[in-house]
């Protein structure tokens, strides 16, 4: 059974840094493409980042490109989100996920759909 578990979020003044990991358990990842997710309060879901497989193709939402980073290590199973330069509204729970097609490069579209969510981790950005 696949399982995505998440650490490194918590509190931090705007501009700093943080960086989010993402264990995968359960499997072998390393031909699955990964990305994460954010929920802010009173907002929908969002695409924050996604990763190929080897993880030489990277996308991400217009809202984070250029601070935001995603890198994965296929050895460890665990996929990463480096964070900078953070503003309060990056404020959310940021979620991993993968999709469970082989070789996808569906983290382009805008509506991608993935089948295995972490359960989250806690992003606070004060002002």
């Amino acid at each position: 059974q696949v399982q995505l578990v998440e650490s490194g979020g918590g509190l931090v003044q705007a501009g700093g840094s943080l960086r989010l990991s993402c264990a995968a358990s359960g499997g072998t990842f390393s031909s699955y493409a990964m990305g994460w997710f954010r929920q802010a309060p009173g907002r929908e879901r969002e695409f924050v980042a996604g990763i190929s497989w080897s993880g030489g193709s990277t996308y991400y939402s217009d809202s984070v490109k250029g601070r935001f980073t995603c890198s994965r290590d296929n050895a460890k199973n665990t996929v990463y989100l480096q964070m900078n330069s953070l503003k309060p509204e990056d404020t959310a729970v940021y979620y991993c996920v993968l999709d469970p097609a082989e070789y996808s490069l569906n983290f382009y579209d805008s509506n991608w759909k993935v089948d295995y969510w972490g359960q989250g981790t806690q992003v606070t950005v004060s002002s």
